[in-house]
């Protein structure tokens, strides 16, 4: 079938549109060949006429829709210009995709807008993996240039081209910074921080504003990265090409000049740039001409604080730095003299003497001022073989001027870069291969082109043309590969262009002819190139309205440059005088820029890098090596270094003029895209048999060939031989053998063909379909006639069942209504009979129980009349026997007072005599003084009863008076009411019924307001029930509020708590990371420091383990205390020494040691303290003096000891071993010394508190004190293990840094730290507080050690971890600063250890990192492999091949064989697996389990989800379902090891709703919006990004289209979200929280030690 015949009814093309560039159409009718016109119909409906006669022709066919957003153009069926614009703009406009392969080239669109896209965690997704498993991005590019060099050792080059504005820049350092990542194992060393440091050095020297670009590169750069043979980056070297130095005298409109400037200017008000005298860029002539100063966005005072730092990071120094900012303000101050004309018709200039520019200008260079202005106004002419002074005109000064300026930038650009090249150069090793970034501009074309443009198109030219033959190349090996003629295949070259350009009598050479002639010009130089080019070469034409242009005939386009001022930017001619004065410099940096020149005459650039020109010492003093012709070596030297490395292609395209993000414009893309080579490369590829190189579709292997056209091949086919199946069938269906060959292992095909065989497909499989749906039919209606049958005669067995059911429930009904009857009848008779007599029954036992209960009512009237009459005749004889004893009681309170009285009389006589009982017991005067205050007590006590006795009877007689009189008044009543009673009791009834009548009105009316005020009582107390319910209700909801707020409050801080020790964590790694570079950098300098520090010698490692052990007197480490037995004799302490026990020790000892006494002391009275504390200050000042005289005693024979012995230390050798034996006995006294002295400050405590307590007679036997410090020191002393001094490094040798793996593994868990914890608890009972603190040095040392000796072994790890955690545990259990340790009877150690606790629980984090980072290691290459791409349930992806299957790129790391064959899910479980056992060996706390696997399960579902996220192949239901059941395993594993309640089954939340997402319905809006309420754990983001990545994995299913991914998107902008997050971060780290579980108490009794840890020279205690 020929590709005319595909243009049939419905078919889609494209149209040329003047706006759109191309537009789609629909063919409304079949294309028969030689049709002048097709019928068309455009998207808007309008239907039209197309014609299709030559040149023209038919119009482009449109791709299946299958195709469309394709990562790869050349997947598409028909390459062509439309396709690719379509494919460009869907992939960008609908799923913001800015990266697109194109064969070899990444095309990269401009978004003009940030993306998360350039994050760490996409670093590490694209780390490692092949790029045709990936989605196209520049760091797959940078992967496959990375593992190419490291796999073939061969250098390679990224070559990164376009217009300014395209965003080559951005490209450049995120290409450089995947690098420095990568090659510096994930931690930036010096080296990438330099690499990364130059590009705001060299953005700030080489970039500046454009009209389409605010950052814009003026220079084109060759940055090569050296890498070690490790991988690692070891250096870096930089070339730069053609730096635009006219844009530092002149800018057009809304431009700027280099931002440097700008930077200088904006921070001018700096102290240290004052002397630099700068002004605001408005006022400076270099800086303004632009009329915009200022860049949207941008902070010129930050980016100039960015290169200064940048400066540092490459070892720049600050005054080396300042030199280059006098540099740049010098000239600036240049561009602002002022030249004036002067002579007859101007043909003279001048400068004014005070010109401040001027003078500014040679402060800050250092040259004479006067000078400068005399040779910027003249130049010196050689005439005859005399030198003459010319005057120069205003203008020809000023251009000098100009010229000046350009040379000294261009001069410092070049030294800058020298500069920055010495600092990345390799110093350690020589670079094993090097990959070098190519940031260089693109094809120019603007409405005027000069000189520049015509420099850069020569560039791009030669680029081309090393692309075109590198992609032929790659053609011709597929060919021999497959054994394939070749010979057909061809290309466009554009040699001929490039021979025209660099050629013998080409434009350069006639351009170097003409500049060389004295009065060379343009239009003289216009005219040779039409004599010599004009007719004879195609590329090279003559516009018909000018003699001073021509047109090149690029491969991109045509160009018409005009020639003026070719020759002038050729020469770039400096006059030397000038150079001379700054030769003269007096500034070393100025005169070092322009020594470099006079080296060689002439002035070459040094690195023939940057097209720079220079002026030299020749008669004319112009430049012999033009910048044509420099340009052109470097341009060379350029080429032959990309020829000698693998090359990889980056195109980036400006998506449109107006820097709006997301904005497609097609005229510019077509453009662009037609300037940089895409294009080229699908006709390049179209002329073999094209092929896409990452999933191709015009190069089957049989097998797949087989698997989607066999329902094209006729006869009798073989699995068996698919190879010849296909070659014996592929003839009937494409006749033409051109259009198609036989390779070794696959089929090529040309363009269109594929989509022949498409159409050919999909018609059998319409044929087929229209069958299978016939043959379906007739099924369909022979089974409904069969069930129609059936069902018939169903239904009338049923309808006979039913009736006959229906007559058996009659009958049967029936006969129960009977017996229902019979029963109802009696059931009714019966009933009646019952009641009867329960009533009956009832009325008996009423009347028999109420004559009952009168009868015993009238005995219980009887008994209580009884028991009345008694309790009144006991009432009676009580109030009797009450008077008598009151009588009684007050006789005996007054025989008492007498006796009282003449007690105190005689107390009184008696004290007289006391006092010489006081001078034999001075005791006896605090009981004296006792019984005084008593007996005072006493006689007021019987003063105020005298009183209260005598007030009392006069009460009584007075009382007894009244009633007598009140009596007699009484009877005289009587008397008198008996005679006038009968006229008062009729006055007193009439009164009583008035009375009586009121109280009743009275009462009514108080009844009534009783009644009211009820109601009200009634209304109050419901409104303050509703009160009260409300207040409850508001307390309710108050509450809520509070412990919501406090919900909050907790959860803010645990969260900030959790923050805390995660970034104390991160940084506690960091810091392990340093440690190891410091380790590796010390023993790099011991390396090249070895020759010549040959007599020096390290001591030995364990040395280091020992604390240093000083001499010292035992007199002199603290102060003087008496002995035991001198302190027994002491009755107390006395109040200085009290108070300097006091300071010595805290207040809460002191109340811990007096609970001893606390019940006896709460039974003494106040008085009795106070007695107590005058007794014991009477003794206090008694002890005093004699203790201040025993401790000078003391302190003079401690001096005289010491003298003694400085005398013995100055009279000894140092080697004599008796002093060695006398220091060592030293040292034991000494230790013997500070146990006794803090015993003796216990004793000191017991006896002062004893003597106080018995004063007071409450003594507490020393029997009965068991919670004392020294017997609980004397009952816990046994048990320890103690270790000699010169011990304690073979110790720590044998116990942890030389331990066998065999002899820990086999003992119990934590077996080394108790042992250690043992041995310090000795040490510390005996004193030796600087011991302790040495021992617990050496053991984190030790620990250290081993965990770095056993970086990869996870059981060792885990070791060290259980050992740290438990020795962190115990010490801290044991601390004297623990308050609670859990036990009453657990001694606390004297020494101070929290420091040590605190190193140990570093070290606990730094083990549980490093198991960490084992099991990562472990796990990282077998994730992908075993997550995503295993396949455990078998024939779920079945034997279809779709028409995007993924393939390899050429030239891409493929999978070593067997590298991931095999892996599956129970390799991801056996690491986990080897994790566990390794943790549960050592019984770590489940807590601790369940976050390391919280870690690693985080890891497995984040590096599973980006992969996801960026594999196109891997999005469809089957990998989806596959996915959830390699989920469901890891849960299952997670679940029967009871670690699932960490957080690790949480963490698969977002991997287990993408494999959903993949496998629901994606076609209604009821679809989506059960989509989206079912992957909540899902971002915005990374829905839309797994919707726009689903591949249909077969025919008969549909892509997602369009609408409904917006419809999603419509739906998400309802959700909260935080920042953009596409991917998620593979190296989070959850902060880790080891639990405080305080082990047993341990004892050496208790613990079995192997002989195989070899520390038998341990003894128990």
């Amino acid at each position: 079938m020929a590709t005319t015949e595909l243009y049939t009814k419905g078919a889609c093309v494209w149209v040329p549109d003047p706006e759109a560039v191309w537009v789609s159409a629909q063919l409304l009718r079949d294309y028969s060949p030689g049709d002048q016109q097709i019928s068309i119909q455009l998207p808007d409906g309008r239907e039209m006429e197309y014609p299709v006669l030559p040149p023209a022709g038919l119009p482009p066919l449109g791709n299946p829709d299958i195709l469309e957003g394709e990562n790869d153009l050349t997947a598409l069926t028909f390459l062509h210009e439309p396709a690719v614009l379509h494919n460009l703009r869907v992939r960008f406009l609908d799923y913001s995709s800015i990266y697109t392969y194109c064969g070899i080239v990444l095309v990269a669109l401009n978004p003009y807008e940030p993306l998360p896209i350039y994050g760490e965690e996409v670093i590490d997704a694209y780390s490692g993996q092949d790029m045709a498993d990936m989605e196209p991005h520049i760091f797959s590019v940078a992967e496959e240039a990375y593992r190419t060099m490291i796999r073939e050792e061969k250098n390679q080059s990224i070559i990164i081209s376009g217009e300014s504005g395209s965003g080559k820049t951005v490209s450049a350092k995120f290409t450089m910074r995947y690098f420095a990542v990568v090659g510096g194992a994930a931690q930036q060393t010096s080296v990438e921080e330099k690499v990364l440091a130059s590009n705001p050095i060299m953005e700030a020297i080489g970039n500046a504003k454009t009209t389409r670009n605010d950052n814009s590169s003026r220079f084109g750069k060759y940055i090569e990265i050296g890498f070690g043979c490790k991988g690692d980056i070891i250096g870096a070297n930089m070339r730069t090409y053609l730096l635009e130095k006219s844009r530092v005298v002149f800018q057009a409109a809304d431009e700027r000049n280099y931002h440097i400037f700008y930077q200088l200017c904006a921070s001018r008000d700096l102290p240290e740039l004052r002397t630099l005298r700068l002004d605001s860029a408005e006022n400076f002539h270099y800086t303004n001409q632009g009329q915009d100063v200022h860049i949207s966005g941008t902070d010129d005072v930050v980016e100039l604080e960015r290169t200064r730092n940048a400066f540092t990071i490459l070892g720049v120094q600050t005054d080396q730095q300042m030199e280059i900012f006098r540099i740049l303000a010098a000239i600036l101050h240049l561009g602002n003299v002022n030249i004036q004309a002067s002579g007859r018709g101007g043909d003279r200039s001048y400068i004014d003497g005070d010109d401040r520019s001027l003078a500014v200008f040679a402060k800050l260079l250092r040259v004479e001022g006067a000078q400068m202005a005399q040779w910027l106004c003249h130049r010196r002419l050689a005439v005859g073989g005399e030198m003459l002074v010319k005057p120069m005109t205003g203008q020809q000064a000023n251009e000098a001027r100009d010229a000046l300026a350009k040379h000294v930038y261009e001069q410092l650009f070049t030294w800058t870069v020298q500069r920055l090249n010495s600092s990345l150069r390799a110093h350690r090793e020589k670079p094993k291969s090097f990959t070098g970034v190519l940031d260089i501009y693109g094809f120019e074309t603007f409405d005027r082109n000069s000189f520049e443009q015509f420099c850069i198109n020569y560039a791009n030219e030669k680029l081309q043309q090393q692309f075109n033959r590198h992609v032929f190349q790659l053609e011709q090996e597929e060919y021999l590969r497959e054994e394939l003629p070749w010979n057909r295949i061809e290309f466009s070259d554009n040699q001929p262009c490039i021979a025209l350009i660099e050629g013998q009598l080409g434009l350069l050479d006639l351009l170097d002819e003409e500049c060389r002639m004295p009065k060379g010009s343009d239009d003289n130089w216009a005219r040779k190139l039409y004599d010599q080019h004009l007719n004879h070469s195609p590329h090279f034409l003559k516009p018909r309205m000018s003699n001073s242009a021509f047109i090149i005939v690029h491969f991109a386009d045509k160009v018409q440059y005009e020639c003026d001022g070719f020759l002038d930017k050729n020469r770039d001619t400096v006059f030397e005088e000038p150079i001379n004065i700054l030769r003269a410099s007096q500034s070393e940096l100025v005169a070092e820029l322009f020594q470099k020149e006079s080296a060689g005459g002439c002035l070459p650039n040094s690195t023939l890098a940057n097209g720079s020109v220079r002026s030299g010492k020749r008669a004319h003093r112009e430049h012999k090596l033009t910048v044509g012709f420099q340009f052109r070596q470097s341009l060379q030297l350029l080429m032959d270094t990309l020829n000698s490395t693998t090359p990889h292609y980056v195109r980036c395209i400006k998506s449109n003029d107006l820097k709006k993000p997301f904005l497609f414009d097609p005229k510019r893309a077509v453009q662009q895209l037609r300037a940089c080579g895409v294009l080229e490369t699908i006709q390049i590829s179209a002329a073999g048999y094209p092929s896409r190189l990452l999933q191709p579709n015009s190069r089957w292997t049989y097998e797949e060939f087989f698997a989607r056209y066999r329902v094209l091949l006729q006869g009798f086919v073989s699995q068996d031989d698919v190879r010849h199946s296909c070659q014996s069938t592929l003839p009937d269906l494409i006749p033409d053998p051109e259009q198609y060959c036989f390779g070794k292992t696959k089929v090529f095909f040309r363009a269109g063909q594929v989509a022949v065989l498409e159409k050919l497909r999909g018609d059998r499989l319409h044929a087929a379909g229209v069958l299978i749906q016939s043959w379906v039919r007739g099924w369909q209606q022979r089974r409904h006639y069969q069930r129609l049958r059936q069902a018939t005669s169903i239904l009338q067995r049923y309808t006979r069942g039913t009736l006959a059911r229906r007559l058996a429930w009659t009958l049967r009904y029936t006969r129960a209504a009977l017996i229902i009857q019979k029963t109802y009848r009696m059931l009714a008779v019966r009933q009646l009979y019952l009641t009867i007599r329960g009533a009956t029954i009832k009325i008996q036992a009423f009347i028999r129980g109420t004559k009952a209960r009168r009868i015993y009512s009238q005995m219980l009237t009887e008994r209580a009349v009884v028991i009345l009459q008694a309790r009144v005749r006991g009432w009676l004889a009580r109030s009797s026997y009450r008077r008598i004893r009151g009588a009684v009681v007050l006789m005996q309170c007054c025989v008492r007072r007498r006796a009282a009285r003449r007690e105190l009389l005689r107390l009184r006589a008696d004290a007289r005599s006391v006092e010489k009982y006081r001078e034999l017991n001075k005791g006896m005067e605090v009981k004296l003084m006792q019984l005084q205050l008593r007996a005072d007590q006493q006689a007021r006590e019987s003063a105020s009863l005298r009183e209260t006795l005598q007030t009392e009877r006069d009460a009584h007689t007075s009382e007894l008076e009244n009633l007598h009189s009140s009596l007699l008044k009484l009877q005289n009543q009587l008397k008198e009411s008996i005679n006038t009673a009968p006229l008062v009791s009729q006055k007193q009834e009439e009164e009583w019924r008035r009375a009586e009548e009121k109280a009743k009105q009275e009462i009514l009316q108080l009844t009534q307001e009783i009644q009211a005020l009820r109601v009200d009582r009634d209304s109050l107390q419901k409104e303050r029930d509703s009160l009260a319910i409300r207040l409850q209700d508001q307390e309710k909801a108050q509450e809520e509020r509070r412990q919501q707020s406090v919900d909050q409050a907790d959860a803010s801080v645990r969260a900030e708590l959790e923050e805390e020790r995660r970034r104390y964590q991160s940084l506690l790694r960091e810091f392990t990371r340093l440690e190891q570079r410091y380790d590796n950098l010390r023993d790099m300098s011991l390396f090249t420091t070895n020759e010549r520090a040959r007599g020096h010698r390290r001591t030995d490692s364990t040395v280091s383990l020992e604390p240093p052990s000083l001499v010292t007197s035992p007199f002199s480490s603290s102060p003087v205390f008496p002995s035991p037995e001198q302190v027994r004799r002491i009755s107390v302490t006395s109040p200085s020494d009290r108070g300097r026990w006091s300071q010595e020790h805290p207040l809460s000892m002191l109340m811990e040691d007096m609970s001893v006494a606390k019940d006896a002391a709460e039974r003494m009275k106040s008085e009795d303290f106070r007695h107590a504390y005058d007794a014991v200050r009477v003794a206090n000042k008694f002890l005093e003096t004699q203790l201040l005289s025993q401790r000078a005693q003391w302190e003079q024979e401690i001096s005289a000891l010491r003298t003694n012995l400085q005398q013995l230390q100055d009279r000894d050798t140092p080697g004599d071993p008796d002093k060695n034996d006398l220091l060592e006995q030293v040292m034991v006294r000494e230790q013997e010394c500070v146990r006794l002295r803090r015993e003796l400050k216990e004793l000191k405590h017991t006896v002062s508190l004893r003597r106080i307590l018995s004063y007071s007679g409450l003594v507490v036997a020393e029997s009965q004190d068991p919670t004392s410090p020294s017997s609980q020191r004397n009952q816990t002393i046994t048990g320890l293990l103690e270790c000699r001094k010169k011990d304690e490094s073979k110790l720590i040798k044998h116990l942890i840094t030389d331990v066998r793996a065999e002899s820990v593994l086999s003992s119990s868990p934590g077996l080394a730290a108790r042992v250690l914890f043992l041995c310090v608890r000795q040490v510390d009972c005996s004193g030796d507080q600087a011991r302790v603190k040495g021992l617990c040095s050496a053991v984190v040392t030790g620990i250290k050690t081993a965990l770095k000796k056993h970086g990869n072994d996870l059981d060792m790890t885990a070791v060290w971890l259980k050992n740290s955690y438990v020795l962190r545990d115990l010490l801290l259990q044991h601390s004297p600063r623990q308050e609670s340790r859990g036990s009453e009877d657990l001694l606390p150690l004297v020494t101070d250890v929290q420091e040590f606790v605190r190193a140990l629980s570093d070290l606990c984090i730094q083990s549980y990192q490093q198991l960490l980072s084992i099991s990562e290691s472990r796990l990282q290459p077998i994730i992908i492999p075993a997550m995503l791409e295993s396949e455990m349930i078998p024939g779920l992806a079945g034997s279809s091949v779709k028409l995007s299957a993924a393939r390899k790129r050429a030239g891409s790391d493929p999978r070593p064989p067997g590298g991931s064959e095999g892996v599956s899910m129970s390799s991801v479980l056996r690491e986990l697996s080897a994790l566990h056992t390794a943790l549960s060996r050592q019984h770590l706390p489940s807590v601790l389990q369940e976050q390391a696997f919280h870690q690693l399960v985080y890891l497995l579902s984040a590096s599973t989800l980006n992969s996801l996220l960026l594999r196109k192949d891997m999005c469809c239901w089957s990998r989806g379902l596959q996915i959830r059941y390699n989920v469901s395993v890891l849960e299952e594993w997670l679940r029967a090891r009871s670690l699932q309640t960490g957080g690790a089954v949480g963490t698969l939340e977002p991997l287990i709703q993408a494999a959903q997402l993949l496998q629901m319905s994606k076609k209604t809006e009821a679809d989506a919006q059960a989509m989206v309420q079912a992957c909540s754990a899902l971002t915005n983001q990374q829905m839309v990004k797994i919707l726009s990545l689903y591949t249909p994995q077969s025919d008969l299913e549909e892509r997602v289209t369009l609408n409904f991914i917006r419809l999603v998107q419509a739906l998400l902008k309802g959700r909260s979200e935080g920042p953009p997050q596409l991917l998620l971060d593979v190296r989070r780290v959850f902060p880790v929280t080891f639990p405080h579980d305080p082990p047993a108490q341990v004892t050496a009794e208790q613990m079995q030690i192997p002989e195989a840890l070899k520390i038998n020279f341990l003894r128990r205690v």
